[in-house]
């Protein structure tokens, strides 16, 4: 039923103001959080939680972000990353710093973060000051120099990514990375396909991305659907696989987890293999 209300709210053009309003509607009757987390930062006004996260549950964005930042740290590890010694990180898609705030007490990387919604970068420019924030377009290209950053992590970005961008953002991250650095991201795979209609899931079982409300690129309502043949065969790009962990984003509703590794200088690209890959 909810599928459905979507297609004829879409077939009428008003797909995107009926969800910017549910948004709104789900800032109401929201109790009134503490203005500042145990961590003794800030916490986002309801109304932009719920432009990161679809909920207004400050408990939860909190908590989710804990979770996430957790996740990226035991992710390296299995790569045998130590995330206290790299000097660089870059959270693309940053919201407003759900994930990067807890960052600080796990590392002395320098922190950057970007994202399309001048509100949350405004917000995160107010009240992170420990990190550098820039505001990018849904277009790819960041005002970053190349090979500035060591590791970069986009949680749950490609999953509201139409695919004629998804790629050319891949090669984006690609170039502001180091040599031997690292992009992790995650996307909705196997754990999602009860979402998926029975055209879209035979879509999905032949490799192909599956794409809802495309055109409302950079929002929830565009919600992109990978199976993990296309991530390591194509989106991946110049990128060598280092790791995959289906549904273990715990913090991003238990997406899959890619490890992406640009090669060194010199350095020849590994054959991929959904063996080496964790996808056995």
């Amino acid at each position: 039923m909810k599928s459905l209300f979507k297609k004829i709210f879409s077939g009428l053009g008003l797909a995107r103001p009926v969800f910017r309003l549910r948004e709104w509607i789900r800032t109401f009757g929201v109790r009134k959080h503490s203005a500042v987390c145990p961590d003794g930062l800030p916490i986002p006004p309801a109304r932009l939680i719920v432009l990161v996260t679809g909920s207004a549950d400050a408990r939860w964005y909190v908590e989710g972000g804990k979770l996430a930042a957790k996740g990226i740290c035991e992710t390296l590890t299995e790569a045998g990353i130590d995330v206290r010694t790299l000097g660089s990180i870059f959270d693309f898609g940053c919201g407003c710093g759900r994930v990067l705030r807890h960052l600080p007490s796990l590392t002395r990387a320098a922190l950057f973060g970007s994202d399309c919604d001048p509100k949350l970068i405004w917000w995160c420019r107010s009240y992170l000051p420990f990190a550098r924030f820039q505001l990018n377009t849904l277009e790819p290209r960041l005002e970053y120099a190349d090979e500035q950053f060591e590791f970069a992590y986009a949680l749950s970005v490609f999953t509201h990514t139409p695919e004629d961008l998804q790629q050319p953002w891949i090669n984006e991250l690609w170039r502001i990375l180091r040599p031997g650095g690292y992009l992790l991201m995650t996307t909705q795979g196997n754990e999602f396909l009860g979402k998926l209609s029975l055209q879209e899931r035979h879509r999905y079982q032949k490799g192909r991305i599956v794409v809802r409300f495309e055109k409302a690129a950079g929002t929830n309502l565009c919600s992109t659907y990978h199976p993990q043949s296309y991530v390591c065969q194509k989106l991946a790009g110049k990128f060598s696989l280092t790791l995959c962990r289906a549904g273990a984003a715990r913090g991003n509703g238990n997406q899959d987890i890619y490890l992406l590794r640009k090669a060194s200088a010199g350095a020849e690209l590994p054959q991929r293999s959904f063996q080496t890959a964790g996808l056995e």
